[in-house]
């Protein structure tokens, strides 16, 4: 009895050893990647998982904020998330992140300089973060209802003559702030309460003129020609154009967000190996390349952008030139009182 127990003892350990054996295979050869929703080539996926036998288990999230309540709330581990810029930051501050290891990221010197040292606004030092797309927020309109040029200033979405064909701002506290912030002349990362209440009461003046507001969805409204004139993501832009030729884009000459989307890996990661082999082979020229070709999003990668037409590189609604940049702004982290504070006027301005 003592020696059949001791041999079913042995069995059931080998087991055990054999299936932890088994998991940590399994757990070394996939890669548990948190995302945007279509924010990625599939064909890059496989390429990657085709090449190194690292299965990529993709699962999605739809803005930064419910991004951020899972990861820190600890329900799922991750080996890498592609994040925003002042989430990033909030991100540090709260030590849910690890610093890169650029040795094992070769390809990070594909990276421009002039992008990583805007993003080291939020970043400090490059630390944390691996671009993987950036762009600015800008004003699509319809050219049959506007004529094509004319539109130049965020305030060209206070005009009330394009109330009837319709106007859409982004619903968005930060985006839809930033656009009255830049043309009174505000920091858009501002946590002054007089400031906000001058943004608020400026809005205040274009809302009975506003016909939604909106965030993807504005374009198909403007594809649909169902409004003349919106907010929009520059990354969206060649999409638009593509399914509506009449329309055209502009960055206001006031200045914008700059935004970047990046790799970055939680500090509980239980794959870091994995998730460095995806970003170095995110980073090779032609995956960059791939990317803006799936996306439409401007890349910072100088290796890639040279493999890109020559009528991308010289639109400047893709590829702003360097005083439209130097114009333009990230966002930052306010902390939790300023959130408290812009979600106040939010309201107030939305009246909800």
């Amino acid at each position: 009895m003592k020696k059949t127990f001791a041999f079913f003892s042995v069995v059931v350990l080998l087991c055990l050893a054999a299936a932890l054996s088994a998991c940590g295979k399994q757990s070394d050869n996939v890669l548990k990647l948190y995302n945007y929703g279509d924010y990625m080539s599939e064909d890059l996926l496989e390429q990657f998982e085709k090449e190194t036998g690292i299965r990529v288990k993709q699962d999605t999230f739809d803005t930064n904020e419910d991004m951020y309540v899972m990861v820190a709330g600890g329900q799922v581990q991750y080996d890498l998330i592609i994040a925003g810029d002042y989430t990033i930051e909030k991100m540090i501050q709260n030590e849910l992140l690890q610093p890169l290891n650029y040795e094992n990221i070769p390809n990070a010197a594909n990276l421009d300089k002039d992008y990583m040292a805007k993003l080291a606004e939020a970043d400090k030092g490059n630390k944390y973060a691996i671009p993987y797309t950036w762009g600015t927020v800008g004003i699509l309109y319809n050219t049959t209802m506007i004529p094509e040029g004319s539109i130049t200033s965020w305030n060209d979405l206070w005009n009330a003559k394009y109330k009837n064909d319709g106007i859409v701002m982004m619903n968005s506290v930060r985006d839809t702030f930033m656009a009255a912030e830049m043309i009174l002349g505000i920091d858009m990362n501002t946590t002054k309460e007089e400031d906000l209440k001058r943004v608020v009461e400026y809005l205040m003046e274009q809302k009975p003129i506003v016909q939604a507001w909106k965030n993807d969805e504005a374009r198909d409204d403007l594809i649909e020609c169902n409004a003349a004139i919106g907010m929009i993501y520059s990354g969206e832009y060649l999409y638009c154009l593509e399914k509506n030729e009449d329309l055209a884009f502009c960055i206001p000459e006031e200045g914008t967000n700059l935004w970047f989307d990046c790799f970055v890996i939680p500090k509980n990661a239980k794959n870091v190996s994995a998730a460095e082999k995806f970003i170095d082979f995110m980073l090779r020229a032609e995956s960059g390349k791939a990317t803006f070709d799936e996306l439409g999003y401007p890349i910072p990668n100088t290796a890639a952008m040279k493999l890109l037409d020559k009528e991308y590189l010289e639109d400047e609604n893709i590829f702003p030139p360097q005083e439209v940049l130097d114009k333009s702004s990230v966002y930052h982290y306010l902390g939790e009182a300023a959130d408290e504070l812009l979600n106040k006027y939010w309201k107030q301005y939305k009246g909800n």
